[in-house]
């Protein structure tokens, strides 16, 4: 233990390590993050969407940060509640009739320089029989009053703006979320410009009978979030911190059972010898033979794709790779050690012999190729993903890609929703293979002052 501490602290000569070193801490930092903020039934239920889920996301949306270079200021999406009250005021009026009318309305302001990508309205009722019937208006920044529509309300309605072909006429044939914030003294009213300033939304929602009304605005941005949307509005955060835990669980779990697997079965071939030792390497050799990834494309097509199936068949079928006979020489030379033949001398059964004397021996061998093989595996998750044999569940960085590619992200210059799981997937490689190269240096007395 003490040769392997100092080998260890050894590891502050080599930048490579130290960088590789604080790259793994805040992936794994971050793993413990994401684990905590966004347990693993919310992370889910997330992913998979549906109704309400992501009904105030933008779809298809940059990140946020895109602002930063760009010389024109992308809108961001802009939620405005009835319920919640900031910006907006909600009161009951009784009609000459003595019907209610609920009034409400929404402030807003628009500051960026483009268009937003779409606006709409999400209206919640309450009545039994008689659907009660809203009635909209939009005040502009330079005293203009646009009336936007009309239409009865079921129980949930949503009233896309861009969708009605009355309001579209009435805006000269422009889309609403252009027509109604363009500025109607643009030089060019084929390209318009977009007005800035407050926006007042006026609804009026009249009850025929007792119940209630409210009401959502929601204008679309194209910016969201620190990594932006997907097609199905989903925040690309969420996978994007999932991804983390996921990886470095697949990879370790993945490199650690096949080295330890492999090292023991090598430990036992190398000891016992003979028939025990022939049936390994042949079992081995024909192991070598078997096409890898095929088999798991077969696996995942035609069984399961779940995540922990094919954790379990990659480490089966890595178990009797071509590191087992790397350690069988080791362990046929470390056999005939005069403290091998002392333990035998006093009676250590060989289960101690196999246990206690020659598998720590090559330890310190183990932890580099350990470290090294962890990035192979992450990178076997990601490329199932990528092929759609990932598991459907999880959030994971081969996931996105994956989606991406699907969508034609590249062909649509949303350049982000590909290179963010890539940035992440080769820094966790280059982290891994860093720490791990600079072990091999420590630790293998041939590379040593290399």
């Amino acid at each position: 233990m003490n040769a392997l501490r100092r080998s260890l602290s050894e590891m502050r000569k080599y930048p490579s390590a130290m960088i590789g070193i604080t790259i793994t801490l805040l992936l794994i930092g971050l793993a413990i993050y994401t684990i905590i903020t966004i347990p693993y039934d919310e992370a889910v239920r997330l992913w998979r969407g549906g109704e309400g889920v992501w009904d105030t996301s933008p779809r298809l949306a940059q990140p946020i940060w895109v602002n930063w270079f760009s010389d024109s200021k992308k809108p961001e999406t802009i939620v405005v509640s009835a319920e919640e009250g900031e910006g907006a005021t909600k009161e009951y009026v009784t009609t000459a009739s003595g019907k209610t009318d609920v009034k409400m309305t929404f402030t807003f302001d628009v500051t960026a320089d483009e268009f937003p990508q779409e606006v709409l309205v999400y209206f919640n009722s309450e009545f039994t029989d008689k659907e009660p019937f809203a009635s909209l208006s939009l005040d502009t920044p330079d005293g203009r009053t646009i009336r936007v529509g009309d239409l009865a309300l079921r129980s949930n309605e949503t009233y896309r703006m861009s969708q009605d072909e009355a309001l579209t006429r009435r805006l000269g044939g422009q889309q609403a979320h252009i027509g109604l914030f363009a500025d109607p003294e643009s030089p060019d009213p084929e390209n318009p410009q977009i007005l800035k300033g407050t926006y007042i939304l006026n609804i009026s929602v009249l009850l025929f009978e007792e119940g209630d009304a409210t009401a959502r605005f929601v204008s679309f941005g194209t910016v969201s979030g620190w990594a932006g949307t997907d097609h199905l509005r989903r925040d690309l955060m969420l996978p994007l911190m999932w991804g983390a835990p996921i990886a470095l669980v697949f990879g370790l779990l993945a490199s650690g059972g096949v080295s330890l697997l492999t090292m023991t079965i090598a430990a036992i071939g190398g000891w016992y010898g003979g028939v025990v030792d022939g049936i390994i390497q042949r079992i081995t050799e024909v192991n070598l033979t078997l096409p890898f990834l095929s088999i798991l494309i077969m696996l995942g097509t035609f069984y399961s794709k779940s995540i922990w199936v094919m954790l379990g068949a990659t480490i089966v079928l890595s178990i009797f790779g071509a590191s087992i006979k790397t350690y069988r020489a080791i362990f046929m030379q470390t056999r005939e050690s005069t403290y091998i033949e002392a333990a035998k001398a006093y009676g250590a059964s060989d289960s101690r012999i196999i246990f206690r004397y020659l598998i720590p021996r090559i330890i310190p061998l183990l932890i580099p190729g350990l470290v090294i093989g962890v990035p192979a595996y992450v990178f076997l998750e990601a490329s199932l993903a990528v092929l759609g044999l990932g598991d459907p569940v999880l959030p994971t960085w081969g996931k996105i890609i994956n989606d991406a590619w699907v969508n034609g992200a590249l062909y649509n210059d949303q350049y982000y929703w590909i290179l963010e799981p890539a940035v992440l997937l080769m820094g966790t490689g280059l982290s891994f293979a860093m720490l791990g190269y600079s072990l091999d240096r420590i630790f293998n007395p041939r590379l040593r002052g290399l």
